[in-house]
């Protein structure tokens, strides 16, 4: 085996868990039974020692299209050769019902000729630290590890398995109208066997399950079909259990290539709250709103070790995320070291504030209202912020090079006081009003007084320095400034000299500038690209809008998905595929096509 590209794989899941499919018909990534569970498979980290799940049709010089089911999360890999032609659909039950297994299904149908194919299952269960131990029946191989860490998983076939070594693998020829069906998952009480009749049923509950989610979205303009893979996607990324969702499902891809900049993304942040709720609300998703403010409503009377709220949290709210490096595994493309956990749950990010700010805010102008407790809470935290707003934090890059003064982290201090204004006289609640109105207009005259360098004519990364950064792309979007303000049109001018390649928008200048205190280089942020552009429509430059966003559409891969970041050739780096990219492509396709229609912004943030 050698590493597949980040950008040619596709997901599946059931918002449990989430596994990555190559275009080569190998599962190479999946974490079980939960997004923050340890691996099962891990080849795409270490193609030797990570574990897989291949399926290989024997074809000559065989092409290969994957492509979603439409409107579902259903993935179908067609392998196409002169000899023969392949579908293999590969999708994960939803549990509607509480009951349902949490499996992967993966079906072979030949189309046309007969085929020869290898498929050979090899779990390397806790991270590929623990064996285990490989039992046959009949059809079925029971997979039982060392580690407590690690469920037990069952893997049920429809053709003779066999062991080799740890892994159960079957060799069978299938002709034109045949099929056959493999289970992976855990373990069913007392040996009871999955229903092989059963699974076309459970194919098209599962394609009723994501048509008819989808169906909700009340968004009919341009780019739909992109609009609404992402939303796919998100909802994937979404814990049906718990209301959160994650950032990524994947740990330590690179930013770089070779490089150290690989962390583990299966974590909820509360930065993700304010572009989810508005990605989300766009689109006409109240449930997932409301489950997501739930679990933040969780969060609210947690103290962190920093400050009332923490950075990111655990799927189910727990705040210890301990950071290790995996060693035994050489990392995708030989970029180590592999993390998992995070330590910058540790961090001050005094940006999340805001974030949770306007989140709540959101969800009080188009779900339920905030509760009299919940308005406590934030009475509490708003007090803690108005004492701490001053502080040097490390930002909404999590940077690892020591506290700095931020625009960002002030720009959305600001955000917290002006939506806690906005919502209490909205709904008659009481607080400290003119406490918070004078904070929050000390903290404007902060940012123009502080944060403007009239030599860049340009609003800085951090007081004090000449840096820019590409989250100064945020304060129109948050209504800070306006857009077509002539403070503003000369930082977008002083943002495209420095940061901006064509479509393509990085942070910051990480290799200059070393603010993150880690050594290398990374890609362009996919999501500031989106950002970018919504800040050139809401200026009204609307042709060069559309242009570039049509450009920027076409760097996602084969499924329309995008990864955290994009290489100097255009590869697809960081984790894959990523919540914030994918939530600032929904934002930028809804204003655009709003205000191409010639209609007004209706959605305030």
């Amino acid at each position: 085996m050698s590493f597949e590209p980040i950008e040619n794989y596709g997901v599946i899941g059931n918002m449990c868990s989430i596994a990555l499919v190559g275009v080569n018909g190998s599962i190479d990534f999946l974490c079980y039974p939960n997004f923050d569970s340890p691996s099962v498979f891990a080849a795409l980290l270490d193609d030797e020692k990570g574990g897989s799940f291949q399926i290989q049709p024997q074809l000559k010089k065989k092409r290969v299209r994957q492509l979603y089911l439409p409107d579902t999360n259903i993935l179908l890999t067609r392998f196409l050769a002169e000899e023969g032609l392949v579908e293999l659909t590969d999708y994960m039950p939803i549990a509607t019902d509480g009951e349902q297994p949490n499996e992967i299904i993966r079906t072979l149908a030949v189309i046309r000729g007969e085929v020869d194919f290898k498929m050979r299952c090899q779990p390397r269960f806790n991270y590929a630290m623990s064996g285990h131990t490989v039992k046959l029946e009949e059809r079925c191989a029971i997979f039982s590890p060392a580690s407590d860490a690690c469920p037990p998983m069952a893997l049920h076939s429809t053709t003779a398995l066999r062991q080799e070594s740890q892994d159960a693998i079957s060799n069978f020829s299938l002709r034109a109208g045949e099929s056959a069906t493999f289970v992976f998952g855990g373990v069913r009480p007392q040996g009871e066997q999955p229903e092989m009749e059963f699974v076309e049923q459970r194919f098209h509950e599962t394609a009723r399950f994501w048509k008819g989610w989808i169906a909700k979205s009340k968004y009919k303009g341009r780019w739909r079909e992109t609009v609404n893979r992402s939303a796919l996607m998100l909802k994937l990324l979404t814990s049906q259990k718990h209301g959160s969702l994650i950032a990524a499902p994947t740990f330590s891809l690179p930013e770089q290539i070779g490089g150290v900049r690989n962390w583990d993304y299966r974590f909820t942040w509360l930065r993700d709250a304010t572009f989810s709720l508005y990605a989300l609300i766009r689109l006409g998703f109240v449930d997932e709103t409301e489950a997501f403010i739930d679990w933040l409503k969780g969060r609210l009377g947690d103290d962190a070790e920093r400050g009332p709220l923490q950075v990111m949290y655990g799927i189910d709210g727990r705040q210890k995320l301990d950071e290790l490096t995996l060693d035994h595994l050489r990392g995708y493309e030989h970029s180590k070291p592999v993390r998992i956990g995070n330590a910058a749950y540790q961090q001050l990010q005094l940006d999340i504030y805001g974030e949770m700010m306007d989140s709540i805010y959101l969800a009080n102008k188009y779900g339920d209202s905030i509760s009299y407790a919940g308005w406590q809470e934030v009475l509490r935290i708003l007090e803690w912020l108005g004492k701490n707003w001053q502080r040097p934090d490390e930002g909404i890059w999590e940077v690892r090079g020591g506290g700095r003064e931020f625009l960002h982290s002030r720009l959305m201090c600001w955000v917290a006081f002006d939506r806690a204004l906005r919502l209490a006289q909205k709904r008659s609640l009481s607080g400290p009003l003119d406490a918070w109105q004078r904070i929050r207009d000390a903290i404007r005259n902060d940012i123009f007084t502080n944060f403007w360098d009239d030599d860049l004519r340009s609003f800085v990364q951090s007081k004090g320095t000449k840096d820019l950064d590409a989250s100064v792309l945020l304060m129109p979007l948050m209504r800070f400034i306006s857009p077509v303000d002539p403070m503003w049109r000369s930082t977008m001018r002083a943002i495209e000299a420095r940061l901006v390649e064509g479509t393509l928008v990085r942070r910051y200048e990480a290799e200059r500038t070393h603010v993150d205190g880690i050594p290398g280089g990374e890609g362009s942020f996919t999501a500031c690209s989106f950002w970018y552009i919504e800040c050139l429509a809401r200026a009204g430059e609307l042709e060069k809008a559309q242009l570039l966003f049509e450009k920027l559409l076409g760097y996602a891969n084969h499924l329309g998905l995008y990864s955290e970041q994009l290489g100097p050739g255009g590869q697809h780096l960081g984790n894959f595929p990523q919540a914030f990219t994918h939530l600032a492509l929904i934002s930028t396709a809804t204003y655009l096509d709003r205000v191409l229609s010639g209609k007004d912004d209706a959605v305030w943030r």
